[in-house]
Order: structure tokens, then sequence, then C-alpha cells
């Protein structure tokens, strides 16, 4: 992907207007072939519920800044981080392989590009979250990109950079998930999407009300996942 593709919104305006502190989430979304028909249909329904969701609490409105990445055939940044209120409906088209390394190391590229933004306009945050979903494995081209990509994710998380988590639907590799994140990877149950992306709401909601840095503890995913 071109530099210029992972430039956010930083309009200085922007957190003028709205100066509290963010927490960022990164959604890495696999439209790869294999999510054509209803599993592509239910995660772009399920990503409209967590938008829905988030914009119905007052709080986090302000705070969570959300930012899409898809890959399938090619990785893509669908959505640049904004909060929930600029964040507009998206059309999701399932394609190609699954180029999931390739995806990580981009979207964690792009992560820090962000992290700076906030530092450069003051602007305090918590602990990104990186979510990846996916229903396969790495079929990435670049001969190493895979170990590099897992080299980045646990280097990351032990440095507390950033939360990686990763969910696995039907056909998933979870041996290459469970190489990629230092988390368990959760095992989506049937197309759990809506479920899945109202816990993650109600996640970052309760972060939300926190203050940077202070521990809060992860809802349970019973309901749409298993370990």
């Amino acid at each position: 992907m071109e530099q210029n593709q992972f430039l956010a919104l930083t309009d200085a305006n922007v957190y003028a207007d709205n100066p509290e502190p963010r927490c960022p989430c990164l959604l890495l979304l696999d439209v790869s072939a294999s999510m054509e028909g209803e599993p592509i249909k239910q995660l772009a329904h399920g990503v409209d519920v967590y938008r829905d969701s988030l914009f119905s609490d007052e709080l986090a409105r302000k705070r969570v800044e959300v930012a899409i990445m898809t890959f399938g055939g090619t990785v893509d940044l669908k959505h640049p981080f904004v909060t929930v209120d600029a964040l507009s409906a998206l059309h999701f088209r399932a394609q190609g392989g699954t180029p999931m390394a390739r995806a990580v190391v981009e979207g964690l590229k792009y992560l820090e590009t962000q992290k700076g933004i906030y530092r450069a306009n003051g602007i305090a945050y918590y602990r990104p979250w990186v979510f990846l979903i996916t229903d396969g494995g790495p079929n990435d081209p670049e001969t190493g990109l895979w170990g590099e990509a897992v080299r980045q994710v646990r280097e990351g998380e032990q440095r507390k950079a950033f939360s990686f988590f990763s969910v696995g639907v039907e056909g998933a590799n979870f041996e290459k998930l469970t190489e990629l994140s230092v988390r368990q990877p959760l095992k989506l149950q049937r197309l759990e999407f809506q479920t899945l992306f109202t816990w993650l709401s109600a996640s970052q909601q309760a972060v939300s009300r926190s203050r940077p840095g202070e521990a809060v503890p992860l809802l349970s995913p019973a309901g749409w996942a298993e370990v």
C-alpha cells in the first residue's frame, strides 16, 4: 500500500473541538473470497451494530476512535481513525486470497502513525486495541512476512504498545492464529458477528469511562465465542 493511504484525519480542529483522551481500535477484517455470502453480510451488519452501539454512549462517542482495514486479495484502509459519529457505513466485497501477514504489518504501522498524531496534538490515549477477524490463514506471497508479523505483535504486546485480539470464523487456521497472538484466539460461534461487536462496544465503553493506563477487566465473551 502507498504511504499516503495511511494518512489519518489530522485536522487540528478535530482535537481542539474534542480534547478528550482517545481509545483507538483498529479492526483488521478478512474479506477474502471464502467470506462470500452470509459471512460477509453478517460481518458488515456487525460493524454497523458496533458503530451504533458506541454512538449511543455519550462518552464513548467522544473517546473511542475506530479505523477499519480489510484484507482480501489486497490490503486496504477502508476508513481512517475517526470517532464513531464520523464513521460511515461501509460495503464489503469478498474477493481474493488472505494476505493476513501484510494486513497485520501495515495495520501496526498505521497505528503507530496515529499514535504520533495524538502526541503531536497533546491528546492522551488508552492502550490501543487491534482486533483481527478471519476465516482462513495467511497466504501472503512474500517470504518471511508472517514471521515479521508474529514478531511485531509479540514485541508490541510486550511493550504494551497495543492489545491484540484474534477471532476465527469457521474454517480459520487456529494454529496460525495461536502463533500470532499472545492471547488465546477465540472461535466465533456460528456467525454471531452481531453479538461479537456488541461485546466489543460494551468493552470499549467500559474502557472509555476509565482513566488512561487504568486496568479494566474484559467482559466475558460468552454468547459469541469459544476458546
